[in-house]
């Protein structure tokens, strides 16, 4: 792990002796040095890492390497920053004198830095460290990632990890399902790994479920919790995230939340989930708030703890979860396999007395799998066979604990920070496929070349996935949209990033935190963490997830903060403010997710490094300074901004813009937006003009809604034919007139609330790429004609809430490669065509996941 803070040390300081042309000889002579010196160390460090689990002094000396990598990198960007400020202020015989007095300070610190240097030069050779080709293992943005990403084509957790376990889905929703009026208690009980988070998210997006249950929620409870956060959530699951809401929840104190809970369901039929509940006194402090309506109301529990599952429902359903038999296990094995092909007998016989001492527990079978999948050949995959056998259980079976880390051993430097990085977030947290991309790029963990870092990092994300060192939660079209760690995992990221600094998480107990670590996590009692004395620490990153935190005043942006690269306020109540200078003080900054915030300072204009702006994401509208448009390395802006910004085209760089509240594009060409991919608009009325969006021409994915309870068309959508790039295409609100002419390229439409007069087939038929469409209340006629030849490459079709639909023509040879279709809340349709009726239905729940990948 110290490989990548030393390669990214030597990166920068390789950058910094290019910018800054005008260097003196003396102090460019100590930096080639320094970065010599450091790439030279970086050939040690692969052996260095492997000796230091057992030697405290190898792990002290690797340490210490990566404090001078960090305090490297700070100083050269304090200098950087000092020197390009001072010049244009200041005028040239002045900026000459503090630029003299700026480059001794940096020259003596460079000097105490080779000092250091010479002194783990030194105890590197008692240590006994050797000089070994670290860089054998490593995948930077190789050929193979990049195909991962391209021709993965993920399946659900749900279908590959319930194998075996189908009968045990059937039991279980008829217990939920079955009649009785009172509100019972379902509970799943057993050890970590056996899959039962997994087993009540496939219970939880059952479409009998759906069906049934109208209301539902979900919370994660995990080993510490907070109730009032745990009522609040359930709320704003139920109620939504409104202002009104947010606002009044913030007054509650933990019996009012309790109280307006019980009123919010006492009229309903729900189900709610409490995951990951670890101590009885949690579900007591809970369960008060769930009303028995008498209307067959459900809870599902799930728990390791066998006396919590007893004692949560006298009368409830307690069901155990079993180990795998060996048959299924294989089964499993060779399911999550990459390719079982090439596994000729001597290497199947190896893997079934692999799989067979797993004992049946699932998530070791799959980490075992992914390991063996990235293992070529009889002789590698003997000796992970022989590694294993090592650390043999006098029952002759595996310590689960010993396939995760050697899986996790296994992977490159880079992979290894990749994967890491999971375990800053709150356990059970499902974290957003976009959100960790956009964290690694700012990190610095995606390297820059011919490919675009976003595709990049979603090829490393594809590989940990494959590994199944991160399980997927919801895809769609390939592409993952939100994932997660399995607890055992999360546990194994937080050990590792601990052992080698990468970072730490502040313990309210001990009122600790760890000072040689650079990037420093915040779950809950965020004032108590300020209060300690950060003021020596070169902080890279900070990450704030206590939704009850609101004094940012108390941040010592300024002295503290300065060198940050990510900023991660996750308050997520009601509205706060920020010092107006504070933010703008940070320049390094280069991912910032603010949350709770009304105006954004102007002071954020000063942020030239910012490659990430994330305003509110998922809730309240903003307003957005006209400083915005001078982020010129600014590729993510998500806010939900309601004035628009003049100078947008100046962000050359933007990739992704998410969730624009205004007319932004009346007055506005964005021609020069060249890299813009994806592009979100929100409220939008009639009185828009959406034209100029036609310059967007490498725009690939669009999403227009209209104003929400507003039943004004759509403005012309005729500018879309000009999108020549276009791939996904969402339009939600109604549409007057459909367009005669959409781009060739789209591969998939989701057309939502259009209420079309007109049989929008004949139009869409005739697109030769799209794979995917779905209509949602999109049509009001009564009859839809699909003719012949048409729909040449669909694959997937739902059809939901057409109300007046009654009959469907459907062509001898259109859709020829339907895989999968949705039928629901089409009352009035009275025959599917024969041809239909043997392709795959597809869940209510596939909805859900449709929206999700343009969030």
């Amino acid at each position: 792990m110290a490989d990548a803070f030393v390669s990214f040390a030597v990166q920068k300081l390789g950058d910094f002796l290019i910018q800054q042309v005008s260097l003196r000889t003396s102090l460019r002579d100590k930096v080639t040095w320094l970065r010599n010196e450091l790439l030279f160390i970086q050939s040690f460090l692969r052996d260095a890492e492997l000796k230091q689990c057992g030697d405290l002094r190898v792990q002290q000396w690797v340490f210490e390497i990566n404090s001078i990598a960090n305090d490297a990198i700070a100083i050269l960007e304090t200098y950087s920053f000092e020197a390009g400020k001072r010049a244009s202020r200041l005028k040239a015989c002045a900026c000459i004198c503090r630029k003299e007095k700026k480059f001794y300070n940096v020259a003596e610190e460079i000097q105490s830095l080779k000092q250091r240097i010479m002194d783990i030069s030194r105890k590197r050779d008692t240590y006994g460290i050797t000089n070994i080709n670290n860089n054998a293992g490593d995948q930077g943005p190789s050929n193979q990632v990049t195909t991962l990403r391209r021709t993965t084509s993920y399946v659900d957790d749900q279908d590959y990890i319930f194998v075996g376990f189908q009968d045990v889905v059937q039991t279980l929703l008829s217990e939920l399902l079955k009649a009785g009026s009172r509100r019972s208690v379902l509970t799943i009980y057993g050890m970590g790994g056996l899959g039962k988070t997994t087993l009540a998210r496939n219970l939880y997006t059952s479409p009998d479920i759906l069906n049934s249950f109208h209301t539902r929620a979900w919370i994660c409870v995990s080993q510490e919790y907070n109730t009032m956060d745990l009522l609040r959530n359930i709320i704003k699951s139920v109620q939504g995230r409104t202002k009104e809401t947010l606002d009044l929840l913030e007054r509650m104190t933990e019996g009012d939340l309790e109280i307006y809970l019980r009123d919010l369901l006492k009229q309903r039929k729900y189900l709610v989930v409490v995951d990951d509940v670890w101590q009885k006194e949690a579900w007591e402090s809970l369960k008060r708030a769930f009303p028995d309506s008498k209307n067959g109301s459900r809870v599902i529990i799930t728990t390791r703890k066998e006396d919590v599952a007893e004692r949560a429902d006298e009368r409830g359903f307690v069901h155990k979860l079993r180990f795998l038999s060996q048959e299924e296990s294989w089964d499993l094995f060779c399911r999550k396999l990459l390719d079982v092909q090439a596994m000729v007998p001597e290497m199947e016989s190896l893997a079934k007395d692999m799989v067979e001492k797993c004992r049946g527990l699932p998530l070791a079978i799959v980490v075992l799998s992914g390991l063996l999948s990235h293992k070529k050949g009889l002789n590698e995959w003997q000796k992970v066979k022989d590694h294993l056998w090592k650390n043999i259980k006098e029952d002759k079976s595996i310590e689960i604990s010993n396939i995760l880390s050697l899986s996790y051993n296994d992977l490159s430097t880079a992979l290894k920070q990749r994967f890491l990085y999971f375990g800053i977030f709150p356990e059970d947290e499902v974290v957003k496929a976009d959100n960790i991309i956009r964290l690694w790029i700012a990190e610095g963990f995606i390297p820059r070349g011919e490919e675009r870092m976003e595709d990049m990092a979603e090829g490393f994300l594809n590989e940990l996935i494959r590994r199944s060192l991160v399980q997927v939660t919801y895809t769609y079209w390939e592409r993952v949209i939100e994932c997660k760690v399995p607890d055992l995992l999360h546990d194994l990221a937080i050990q590792k990033a601990l052992e080698v600094n990468f970072f730490d998480i502040y313990d309210p107990r001990s009122h600790s935190i760890s000072s040689l670590c650079i990037r420093h996590v915040i779950h809950s009692q965020e004032e108590r963490y300020l209060s300690l004395d950060l003021s020596n620490l070169k902080l890279r990153s900070i990450m704030f997830f206590d939704s009850d935190f609101r004094k940012t005043s108390l941040i010592n942006f300024r002295s503290v903060f300065q060198h940050l690269y990510v900023l991660y306020l996750d308050m997520n109540v009601g509205y706060v403010s920020i010092d107006v200078d504070a933010i703008g003080s940070l320049h390094h900054l280069k991912f910032l997710s603010l949350r709770g915030i009304r105006d954004v300072p102007s002071s954020i204009g000063n942020l030239k490094n910012l490659q990430t702006l994330a305003v509110n994401e998922g809730s309240y509208s903003c307003k957005l300074p006209r400083e915005t448009a001078d982020l010129i390395n600014l590729r993510h802006l998500v806010a939900q901004y309601t004035t628009p910004l003049v100078h947008i085209s100046k962000l050359t760089s933007l990739q992704v813009v998410l969730n624009i509240s205004c007319d932004q594009w009346k007055d506005v060409d964005p021609v020069d937006l060249v890299n813009l991919r994806e592009l979100s608009m929100n409220a939008i009325k009639k009185s828009y003009s959406l034209n100029n969006i036609s310059s967007l021409k490498n725009l690939s994915t669009l999403r227009l809604s209209g104003e929400f309870n507003n039943s004004s068309p759509f403005p012309s959508l005729e500018f879309v034919s000009c999108c020549e790039k276009l791939q996904k295409l969402w339009l939600d609100r109604r549409i007057e007139k459909l367009p005669n002419l959409f781009p060739n390229s789209i591969t998939m439409m989701f057309l939502e609330n259009s209420k079309l007069t007109e049989d929008p087939m004949p139009i869409l038929g005739m697109l030769p790429n799209l794979r995917n469409l779905q209509l949602e209340d999109a049509y009001e006629g009564k009859e839809i004609v699909c003719s012949d030849n048409s729909f040449s490459q669909l694959e997937f079709l739902i059809l939901y809430d057409l109300e007046k639909l009654e009959r469907w023509d459907l062509g001898t040879n259109a859709m020829p490669l339907i895989k999968g279709l949705g039928i629901h809340d089409c009352p009035n349709l009275k025959e599917i065509p024969q041809r239909m009726k043997d392709v795959e239905l597809l869940k209510r729940s596939m909805r859900v996941v449709l929206f999700s990948d343009f969030l």
